[in-house]
């Protein structure tokens, strides 16, 4: 180490200067001959072993990632666990996006399992489902259970986790490119260590591996004092394009994006901010375009209980839910069709979700569906529109927050990139 002791002008502050400034050169010189050294024997060592070198190999045709649509047909897929599925805790963020009548449960079991019955059930519907997407020919992967109820705590918060039950909300397949959501909840914060090895997986055969830039989540990307009350509140708040996430930091959850080719749409919602949305536009530019609709939602979250998209031109659009922008579809020759009214009964848990689950469906292809059991009403809709159904009952399942679409992430799916809005 140069020790100088420093001296106020005249010869001898030159002279220190100039001693101080030669030892620099010297030690200057000799890093830039080290690292020059350093360098030729990595070329060396690159040259030697460049056949060898996998990071410089091409995509692989074989990519098991590829899917540019809610459509085409499906091989691929990951379902979520139910496993160990806990009750957030009752943050700002949760109130915001949950019903008042359930409320006092997330006071009372937020950072507790859900209802254990009720979860063994749920468990037991989708792995059911699984066993009926393999019959369909649909290769089904599963995400690692993880105990949800450790506490964790990051410089700006802590909370413990929630669940790896709805892959659709943490994960977006364009093409061959997996995005990872940076989510907005605190007690999802941690969710996408479940699905790191299939990602892992997947990207080892080719895909792309993408993760947006992971929020903070501090007290600044929240309104503390989001006034909400009722859901009157939320009419006024959400038509004032107020909600409880602010413009702190990027945030999105994926399941707020719906594809359809080279256009996908998204809302701007509880969980989902415009600098989010910009984030994905600047992304996914210029081979995607990324259009924001709106819907007359008191509590917008996550697009495809509200907006969903079944085929070429052809979407399904929750009329209790208008879509303001639904004249830019109908000018593009698209078919809206309003799902009929849900007919699961008042007095069944949807802790985290509407009704409108009914029209979260996932198509398998142009003419396959798959649909909840017990909604004969949807289901007759579909057969008119020539589409066979596919009936699975996860009721249980839809307790915890999703349908089919939500509890799943399409992987592959046999299908070319193309344009269905101009």
């Amino acid at each position: 180490m140069l020790r100088v002791r420093c001296l106020r002008g005249g010869s001898r502050g030159a002279e220190a200067a100039h001693y101080i400034g030669s030892r620099l050169r010297g030690a200057f010189t000799g890093w830039v001959q080290r690292t020059f050294q350093s360098t030729q024997a990595a070329a060396a060592s690159q040259n030697t072993c460049a056949a060898d070198d996998k990071a410089t190999s091409p995509v692989p045709k074989d990519c098991l990632v590829c899917s540019y649509n809610e459509w085409d047909p499906l091989e691929e897929v990951i379902v979520g666990r139910a496993e160990n599925a806990c009750v957030p805790p009752f943050s700002v963020e949760v109130k915001a996006n949950t019903y008042e009548k359930y409320w006092g449960f997330y006071q009372k079991f937020g950072g507790q399992s859900f209802p254990k019955d009720h979860v063994k059930k749920a468990i037991a519907e989708i792995e059911e489902m699984c066993n009926i997407l393999k019959g369909e020919g649909v290769i089904v992967k599963r995400p690692d259970p993880i105990d949800w109820s450790v506490k964790y705590k990051t410089p700006d918060f802590e909370s413990t986790g929630m669940y790896a039950a709805m892959p659709r909300d943490i994960l977006l397949v364009v093409g061959n490119e997996i995005i990872e959501a940076p989510m907005a909840w605190r007690a999802r914060f941690f969710e996408y260590r479940a699905y790191r090895r299939l990602i892992k997986d997947y990207f080892n055969s080719g895909a792309k591996w993408t993760t947006a830039p992971k929020p903070t989540m501090a007290d600044e990307l929240y309104d503390q004092n989001y006034p909400i009350h009722s859901v009157e509140d939320r009419h006024k708040l959400a038509a004032q394009g107020k909600f409880v996430t602010t413009e702190f930091e990027p945030c999105f959850d994926a399941a707020d994006f719906i594809r359809a080719g080279r256009d996908i749409f998204v809302q701007r919602s509880q969980v989902t901010n415009y600098m989010g949305i910009e984030w994905m536009r600047r992304h996914l530019a210029p081979d995607y375009r990324v259009h924001i609709i709106s819907f007359k939602d008191p509590n917008p979250m996550h697009i495809d209980a509200t907006f969903n998209i079944i085929g070429p031109g052809l979407v399904l659009s929750n009329p209790d839910r208008p879509c303001h922008q639904i004249e830019l579809f109908k000018k593009a020759g698209w078919t809206v069709i309003q799902p009929p009214v849900p007919l699961i009964p008042d007095d069944h848990p949807l802790w985290m979700s509407s009704k409108w689950l009914s029209m979260n469906v996932l198509m398998l292809d142009e003419k396959r569906v798959m649909v909840d059991a017990n909604e004969t009403s949807i289901q007759k809709m579909f057969e008119k529109l020539g589409i066979s159904t596919i009936k699975v009952n996860i009721r249980h399942a839809n307790s915890l927050g999703g349908g089919f679409h939500c509890w799943t992430c399409d992987i592959r799916r046999r299908g070319t990139l193309q344009s269905y809005l101009d």
